[in-house]
């Protein structure tokens, strides 16, 4: 009796220790625009290198500026989840390409604008037992903002970090491709953080800058070898990460010196794997008036805004992760 009296509290100790080990886990949706510059691609890519730390729910997408339309978007997406061999584990949905303001009358429709990426953000947030969603918004607030509109109960169960803004200051390309959806998302009491870009400056992700020389280096050649080859979006054929990277950086205008291309959005994914790669500050919730953001001191929600990067500590942890998804012949 001793002897399956011991056995059987080994067997509950080893199931705790993994159920414990699963939960450690970040469950998460990445909201894209991947098809804006190439950002996105190296945001999704991390995470894809990162499964030990996120539980990649799904990927949504939504339409900005440069994006070449929603089915620009959506394609872009589907090479990255392609290129990690992803597509049996990793859904793709479609989201919104219009503005906040001009769905959300229509919100109580069987199709509407977003409905696809909507409904799965509702969906998996309604999932959620004990831990929260992490809903990492990496382009507009627009599928988030419908999501909230849509089924408000899930204000309870996600959080939302999104790459966007420049505050203090005013501006930046994910705020202004949707400003309605900004404040029904603060305003919803919805737990907030804001990931800031602050151009050309060197306090916010603007600052976590990879060179052509770099890319060349460390990323060229390296990542898993897809099961299928894509073709790119400039063309090209592609069947590792590391040299679709490659092409993107050669086909992207190079700012600053040294010349270079920050990786916006991978900064979102690399502080919720490390906060200590970046600064954390709490305030009262502001409001967005415009363009420009207006402090409510009186305000009892309370956000998060990150900036202080440590742009060797996270461009090195996406070096080193690809250099383990190499396979060594």
């Amino acid at each position: 009796m001793k002897k399956t009296h011991f056995l059987i509290v080994l067997l509950v100790v080893l199931l705790a220790a993994c159920n414990s080990e699963k939960n450690e886990k970040i469950r998460i949706i990445i909201d894209s625009d991947a098809n804006n510059e190439l950002d996105d691609q190296h945001a999704l890519a991390y995470a894809f290198l990162n499964t030990d730390v996120f539980d990649i729910a799904g990927v949504t997408v939504n339409n900005t500026d440069n994006g070449y339309g929603i089915r620009g978007q959506y394609d872009e997406a589907k090479r990255i989840i392609q290129l990690f061999n992803l597509e049996e584990q990793v859904p793709l949905f479609m989201g919104a390409t219009n503005d906040y303001e001009e769905i959300a009358p229509h919100i109580a429709e069987a199709n509407f604008d977003g409905q696809p990426a909507v409904d799965f953000i509702i969906a998996e947030a309604m999932k959620m037992k004990k831990d929260k969603l992490v809903l990492a918004p990496i382009g507009k607030l627009t599928n988030i903002a419908l999501a909230i509109l849509k089924e408000p109960k899930i204000v309870e169960k996600v959080k939302v970090v999104w790459l966007g803004g420049n505050y203090p200051d005013p501006g930046e390309y994910n705020l202004v491709n949707d400003i309605t959806a900004v404040n029904p998302v603060l305003e919803s009491g919805v737990e907030f953080e804001m990931v800031t870009v602050r151009y050309g400056q060197p306090t916010a992700t603007d600052a976590v800058r990879v060179t052509p020389e770099e890319v060349e280096k460390y990323l060229a050649g390296k990542g898993p070898v897809s099961n299928t080859t894509i073709t790119g979006r400039h063309g090209g054929e592609f069947n590792r990460f590391g040299d679709y990277s490659k092409n993107l950086f050669d086909h992207a205008e190079m700012h600053g010196y040294p010349p270079s291309r920050a990786l916006f959005d991978m900064v979102v994914l690399a502080v919720l794997k490390n906060p200590e790669w970046g600064t954390r500050h709490e305030i009262p919730a502001p409001k967005l008036i415009q363009q420009a953001w207006e402090d409510q001191p009186q305000n009892q929600h309370k956000i998060v805004y990150w900036d202080g990067f440590n742009r060797d500590a996270i461009v090195n942890d996406l070096f080193t992760k690809m250099e383990e998804a190499t396979p060594k012949n």
